[in-house]
């Protein structure tokens, strides 16, 4: 961590550059100088912190009230691969944490890894004796270090969770889901024809975690297809009330935030379709929902400024800061 906080400190030819965006009831940053952050608005006022597919690596992260991360918290897996992440996690100061697995999380897709344990390159013990060596692979052990109440961490797995930020202040719900489509048969993949089984799993809250995004939001890869999921994006679409804040990752290169806004049908209370559009031309009958690919490993032509490349949380993967007003609506 020591060499990444110093590169971030002295000159380097990797500059961080400013953009912002303002939504409704939020202010959106995706680029800032790390070390003289935006500051905190206020009172009144909830920082959200999001990253997602730090896979074993650590970074500065700015402060904020609620730390979420979408997933891929290891590169495979491994209790001492995770055991790093969540070092890092517990060390830095936000009062609320917030965390899901993603398809390099491996153990922790227990029913995965009893049958495909074998392709990751490390035991378990359905074939080798309970020892220092073997202990760190078997996924009761993995789920215990991540899912821990010791920790001052929340993890969700197919789970919703309600948190107060501050003392006495507005109670947040948030639900996790690690799951994304097929993709090389990884951990915390599902099918197509599984795939509206699982999403209509996810409930109307006031944050959603995922690890894969939806169809066509922030899921461009580098060979320009959309790979998020068409069901996930349907069951929003649909829901009376959606999210205030979705965040994902899984696909590095599409890195960035933007608003989705969900048209409301007044006679029946329902979501009708929805658009992206500009601040101003936002409907007042509308909701809206602030996407977030919070992907922070780089990858794609950005993972490279002028021949340097770029560290994981650099510049163009930096984390997502959300400014909330507490008083939002869904």
């Amino acid at each position: 961590m020591t060499s990444l906080v110093s590169l971030f400190s002295r000159p380097s030819p990797l500059r961080f550059s400013k953009e912002s965006f303002n939504a409704r009831n939020a202010t959106v940053y995706t680029a800032y100088d790390p070390g003289h952050p935006p500051p905190h608005p206020g009172p009144q006022w909830t920082r959200f912190i999001c990253l997602s597919d730090t896979h074993s690596q650590t970074f500065q992260v700015p402060p904020g009230d609620v730390l979420l991360h979408s997933g891929d918290l290891s590169r495979l897996g491994t209790y001492d691969q995770l055991k790093v992440t969540m070092d890092w996690l517990r060390s830095l100061p936000h009062p609320v944490k917030i965390i899901i697995a993603g398809n390099h999380d491996l153990p922790l897709h227990e029913s995965w890894y009893e049958t495909q344990y074998h392709r990751c390159g490390f035991c378990t013990n359905a074939t080798y004796p309970v020892s220092r060596v073997t202990i760190g692979q078997i996924p009761s052990h993995i789920r215990k270090l991540v899912d821990n109440e010791n920790n001052g961490i929340v993890y969700l797995q197919d789970q919703q969770y309600t948190f107060q930020a501050k003392d006495g202040g507005r109670k947040w719900s948030v639900y996790g889901s690690p799951w994304q489509p097929w993709f090389g048969g990884w951990a915390f993949n599902y099918t197509p024809e599984e795939a509206q089984a699982r999403v209509s799993l996810i409930q109307e809250v006031d944050i959603l975690l995922t690890h894969g995004p939806p169809n066509t939001i922030l899921d461009t890869t580098l060979n320009n297809q959309h790979v998020g999921c068409p069901e996930l994006l349907a069951h929003l679409s649909k829901m009376q009330k959606p999210p205030l804040i979705h965040c994902f990752g899984h696909i590095h290169e599409a890195h960035g935030a933007t608003v989705r806004v969900w048209d409301v049908d007044e006679a029946t209370k329902t979501n009708s379709h929805a658009t992206e559009a500009p601040s101003n031309h936002r409907n007042k009958q509308s909701s809206e929902t602030i996407m977030v690919n919070a992907a922070n490993q780089p990858i794609g032509p950005k993972a490279f400024v002028r021949g340097i490349r770029v560290p994981c949380g650099g510049p163009g993967f930096q984390p997502v800061i959300i400014d909330m007003l507490d008083s939002a609506q869904r």
